[in-house]
């Protein structure tokens, strides 16, 4: 089951609240076309159940087995796919990159609190990843994590509460900004933060920074240039407003007469969206979230570190090494 990356820190310590036993399986490295970059992580459990995914197909296949294995030999390690056709056979599918995969303990619960709190409360963070190499000795990466993005949707129509409920599975934590209260208290989705009151007002009186996307989805003209003015300048890392080019170009040329600068106005995405020739609600609020997760992943903010010569210490329930030839030649 595919989560993002705060799902599987909160799975984490269900898992130490419960009991269970599972290892952690981070890309470390990649070079060359691979399905996923350095920074995606799935995990294993007892059950060999996989959540999260380090890119699927096959070599997600062969690493969810080797886990599952260490797990139950008290192992940990990291392993190196060439992605060939060994790993590409059965759906014609051959990258030709390369991956390094670490088989890391589970951190300890007051760690993942700790990164979970940082996460909540949107500061850079990192989460450690503490594996062996070949030669049995402890070694420790770990994942920076940036402060998760916020997304500020100004209109609570069709449009956008279709966007919020596509923003909150790709990880964004949505505010919804409308005046009409019964919009928000009946179609935000839950995990919604609603902001009712004047639009313009609230925006103005909510931080913005370049973790920021703010999208103008309003109800009329009027309103999108009132909120397009009020998120302007402040160093938002996205700003995109929904309307035909003749409307955009009328509310350019208001804004211009009041004082923004040309520069600032080209910064803006309207229209708005990823041009897939969009005509439905779901279509363009599909269209919208896409270019979010673009601009997003054109700056790839997560890294990994490591491996660091400082020694590590491991989970007792998964300890040891294992080198990376046996783990390719397990069954």
């Amino acid at each position: 089951m595919n989560e993002s990356l705060r799902e599987l820190i909160d799975r984490m310590i269900g898992w130490h609240d419960a009991g269970r036993r599972g290892v952690m399986c981070a890309v470390v490295g990649a070079r060359g076309s691979t399905p996923q970059n350095a920074g995606a992580v799935m995990l294993v459990d007892e059950t060999a159940t996989t959540h999260g995914t380090i890119g699927g197909g096959c070599v997600e296949a062969e690493v969810r087995r080797a886990a599952h294995r260490l797990l139950a030999e008290h192992r940990l390690g990291v392993m190196t796919f060439k992605l060939d056709h060994d790993y590409g056979w059965d759906d014609g599918l051959i990258c030709g990159g390369t991956i390094h995969v670490a088989v890391a303990a589970i951190p300890d619960r007051a760690t993942l609190q700790r990164v979970r709190e940082a996460i909540n409360r949107r500061e850079s963070t990192v989460l450690p990843i503490e594996t062996a190499n070949e030669s049995g000795e402890a070694a420790r990466y770990q994942l920076r994590l940036p402060p998760r993005d916020r997304l500020y949707i100004a209109g609570a129509g069709h449009v956008g509460q279709a966007l919020a409920r596509l923003a909150g599975p790709l990880d964004f934590d949505v505010h919804l900004f409308d005046d009409r209260e019964d919009l928000l208290e009946q179609f935000a989705p839950a995990s919604v933060t609603c902001v009712a009151g004047d639009m313009v007002e609230q925006l103005a009186a909510h931080p913005i920074d370049a973790g920021t996307f703010c999208v103008i989805v309003t109800r009329g003209h009027r309103h999108d240039e009132q909120a397009l003015h009020a998120v302007l300048g402040r160093g938002a890392g996205y700003v995109g407003m929904i309307g035909s080019r003749r409307k955009v170009k009328l509310i350019f040329d208001d804004l211009r007469a009041v004082g923004v600068a040309n520069e600032t106005l080209q910064q803006v995405h309207a229209p708005i969206g990823v041009p897939i020739e969009a005509v439905t609600v779901e279509e363009i609020a599909l269209s919208i979230a896409a270019q979010l997760v673009q601009v997003r992943r054109a700056e790839r903010r997560a890294v990994i570190e490591g491996p660091m010569s400082e020694p590590a210490e491991h989970d007792a329930d998964c300890a040891g090494a294992v080198s990376s030839a046996a783990l390719r030649t397990a069954e």
